[in-house]
């Protein structure tokens, strides 16, 4: 396959990847420049380099030089970090793909299904994670997590205490937790007085 048929299937890729996967879903514009701009950027330079003889490890290079700007940046979450490695590796396949023929076309299209399957809204859409900072200490797990439900209206999956500020009197928490289903929501009128005892008990 030509190379510039290459080029042209990633920027419609990373065009589809930025602009109909993650911006509709995400909403974070500075990304939509970082994911163009790293793709085109890596597609430049790996058909810049594909005939010579550090084409082989051009693509582990690029990951570690991406995970260096990773760090030095504001803090990405993991869904986002993946927008960026897809990019990147439309960009690579784009550059480096001129060998590989159909099978680049191929893993293009893979990388796509995967990221529109995997961050789709509806997956595992009931299961959520948030940072808590609560205004008492609580030392007993059993006793945080049973608090935690009742605050969440959810079942707690995991707790991690970061800190327990005695002097303060705080639990800061990272709790992992699975919504009911709809039907199983309580009404605002049945979560009123489990509110009030909350505060009462407080």
């Amino acid at each position: 396959m030509p190379p510039a048929a290459l080029y042209a299937v990633d920027l419609v890729a990373v065009s589809i990847l930025t602009f109909a996967l993650y911006f509709p879903r995400h909403r974070r514009r500075d990304l939509v420049v970082a994911y163009l701009g790293v793709n085109v950027g890596v597609l430049a330079v790996s058909a810049v380099l594909a005939s010579s003889s550090i084409a082989a490890g051009l693509g582990l290079g690029l990951f570690g030089v991406l995970s260096i700007i990773r760090l030095r940046s504001n803090e990405l979450s993991q869904r986002e970090v993946a927008y960026y490695f897809a990019a990147l590796a439309l960009g690579l396949l784009g550059g480096l793909g001129t060998s590989g023929g159909w099978m680049s076309l191929a893993g293009t299209g893979l990388i796509l299904l995967v990221m529109a399957v995997a961050d789709h809204p509806r997956l595992l859409s009931r299961h959520a994670s948030q940072t808590i900072v609560l205004d008492r200490a609580v030392a007993d797990r059993d006793e945080l997590t049973a608090h935690l439900e009742a605050l969440l209206g959810a079942r707690v999956t995991s707790v991690n205490v970061q800190e327990l500020d005695l002097a303060d009197d705080t639990t800061r928490v990272e709790v992992r937790y699975e919504l009911p289903r709809e039907g199983s929501r309580p009404s605002a009128a049945q979560a009123e007085p489990e509110q009030r005892a909350m505060a009462a008990a407080r």
